[in-house]
């Protein structure tokens, strides 16, 4: 798995040295700044269990984590980020622009290297991800700055931002395999059930975490506008004050001293925290029943204990 991860990462700097100096140089900066290639290793670890290994996986991996990489960029221009894993962000070194064509960039050159495939299937599967997280884009700018989401809202947006892509990831795998629909269902099935397990802990992290771990502030979402469903369960018990405190930040996308102190301490004595985490550990345990009955071999192993990994990580 390593060594397929290393050849994951070869191509996609064989991938950003075609482009011109003034894209590559924001790619390269965002693709090495320390992400984990959990979407990649996803497709890898789902292709090697439904018995598939080869330079296709090794293809499609690249794709996928170009493809993250240009949201990453999109999402940052859009929510005027001055950070990303603790870097500055893209768009805080080269200006709005130059990063929306860079990742415009990244995703011509991710559906280039697919197109290498002559699979229509992995086009499908490519193009309703893509659809999805436009959509999930689409969606939080409707939601930015509203009190009023909705615990379905926020997962609908969990999983058009997120979990959509690993699940394509973990369905691509199946793909590559020629497996039946059923097959691939089930793999698709279980990286969405996984995204949505990793996207409740990042929503936590933005509550519980050491901002030093995850390279941002602390209720950083919160300042973006953005209500997700720790602060959502944890309103529907707030009294007036409590909720006019959220409502002031959300209108100023700022923090008046002493608001974060005090938000923190209301999301965390309603159980809100601990609710949300139930949740995310309910996902992790749907995504690991997902996994089609395949002999127990070391892939299924690997994919039966990701959404533990994503449950316990602190960044």
């Amino acid at each position: 798995m390593r060594d397929d991860l290393a050849l994951v990462e070869q191509e996609i700097a064989t991938q950003n040295s075609e482009a011109i100096p003034a894209v590559a140089e924001v790619g390269s900066y965002v693709i090495q700044g320390g992400g984990k290639r959990l979407r990649p290793a996803l497709l890898l670890l789902s292709a090697g269990l439904c018995g598939f290994r080869g330079k296709s996986a090794i293809r499609l991996g690249a794709v996928m984590e170009m493809i993250h990489t240009a949201t990453l960029i999109h999402d940052d221009v859009i929510d005027e980020a001055g950070l990303r894993r603790g870097r500055p962000s893209a768009n805080s070194r080269w200006g709005n622009h130059r990063s929306v064509l860079a990742g415009d960039w990244l995703y011509m050159q991710s559906f280039q290297l697919a197109m290498r495939e002559r699979n229509f299937r992995i086009l499908d599967v490519l193009i309703e991800l893509t659809q999805n997280m436009v959509e999930g884009e689409l969606l939080q700018l409707d939601l930015i700055g509203r009190i009023d989401v909705t615990d379905r809202q926020a997962m609908e947006l969990s999983y058009r931002k997120t979990a959509c892509l690993f699940s394509g990831c973990a369905q691509l795998g199946a793909v590559l395999a020629a497996q039946d629909p059923e097959t691939e269902q089930a793999m698709a099935d279980y990286g969405r059930f996984a995204g949505l397990a990793f996207q409740l802990v990042d929503d936590l992290l933005d509550f519980t975490s050491d901002p030093s771990k995850i390279g941002k502030p602390v209720l950083n979402d919160l300042r973006d506008g953005k209500v997700t469903l720790p602060l959502i369960y944890a309103l529907a018990d707030a009294g007036p004050e409590e909720r006019d405190l959220v409502a002031a930040v959300l209108a100023e996308r700022a923090f008046a001293p002493g608001q974060p102190e005090k938000i923190l301490e209301f999301v965390r004595r309603g159980g809100a925290i601990e609710r949300a985490r139930a949740l995310a550990h309910d996902y992790a345990a749907q995504a690991k029943a997902s996994l089609p009955g395949s002999p127990d071999n070391e892939y299924r192993r690997a994919l039966f204990a990701v959404p533990d990994f994503l449950l316990d990580r602190e960044n």
